[in-house]
């Protein structure tokens, strides 16, 4: 086993464990937030599922990329929400209730939306990608739907239990992570710097920068909605990401480095809003 194949282990350990955190500091009617709110629901759909692939098709049907780059810009446009969001969201000054509705809905939707939206851009995307909606229904379960399950039915029956536990398993989550992802991270470096031009880095930080954009622009009205609907167009589900990538070309070498890739640009892109939102989201005593 290569540290490579590690990765998609660990990273769905990671995500799991942080859902899980999440779900201890939740409730059912935070999940069903956006089901309640059909137009807020409807604005966050165009945001994340219309604009963003759009933008992605634009970009790969305009400039000659390496093909590993097409593949993760279509993989990445179509992916639902990552489980960090909650935490870059409330950090961001973000509303909890519509940060967890807008996760618990993108990972259900995504069952239909991504073999929906495939169907609708294979005529013109030469990869010819596809996927089954039971193996997307499959990687939403098991890291997103599945603990934060877990984790609500512990804060209803045991809340001082689920009180204490999330910190400790939100910690163990990050630990998981950067333990797998490092070493993936040194060995594929040369991979990845290989990606490096031809306007790739450009391509990747345009997609950020695009859904950061759509998703501010798009939310509704309350405080913080904008700011969690902007991190969510601007940052996909990496696991159902590298799923989707790797049912379709499972010998292409560079799709993970290029998946790599992309969360070092978007988390660097990422970063200036994420401090804007803050200093915008502290009202003056």
């Amino acid at each position: 086993m290569t540290l490579a194949s590690l990765l998609p282990i660990a990273l769905q350990s990671s995500i799991f464990l942080l859902v899980l955190s999440l779900g201890l500091q939740a409730d059912i009617r935070s999940a069903l937030h956006l089901f309640m709110r059909p137009a807020d629901l409807l604005r966050a759909i165009v945001a994340m599922n219309v604009l963003v692939p759009a933008f992605a098709l634009a970009v790969i049907l305009v400039f000659q990329l390496p093909h590993a780059v097409e593949v993760a810009l279509v993989a990445i446009a179509l992916s639902p929400v990552p489980p960090f969001l909650p935490l870059k969201a409330m950090k961001a000054g973000g509303q909890h209730a519509y940060t967890i509705g807008l996760l618990v809905a993108a990972a259900l939707l995504s069952i239909v939306l991504i073999p929906l939206v495939l169907r609708l851009i294979d005529p013109l995307f030469p990869a010819r990608l596809a996927m089954p909606s039971a193996a997307i229904a499959k990687v939403v379960a098991l890291s997103v739907l599945l603990p934060l399950d877990i984790g609500i039915l512990v804060r209803a029956v045991a809340p001082a239990i689920a009180g204490k536990a999330a910190r400790p398993v939100i910690v163990t989550a990050a630990v998981v992570l950067v333990v797998a992802l490092v070493p993936v991270l040194i060995t594929a470096w040369p991979a990845i710097l290989s990606l490096i031009g031809n306007g790739t880095v450009l391509a990747l930080a345009a997609l950020v920068a695009v859904g950061l954009a759509a998703g501010h622009a798009l939310a509704g009205p309350a405080s913080g909605e904008s700011t969690v609907l902007a991190l969510a167009s601007g940052a996909r589900h990496p696991g159902v990401a590298i799923a989707l990538a790797h049912a379709n070309f499972p010998d292409d070498t560079l799709v993970l480095p290029a998946m790599l890739l992309y969360l070092v640009v978007g988390a660097l892109v990422a970063m200036p809003y994420v401090q804007w939102a803050k200093r915008s989201s502290v009202v003056p005593g």
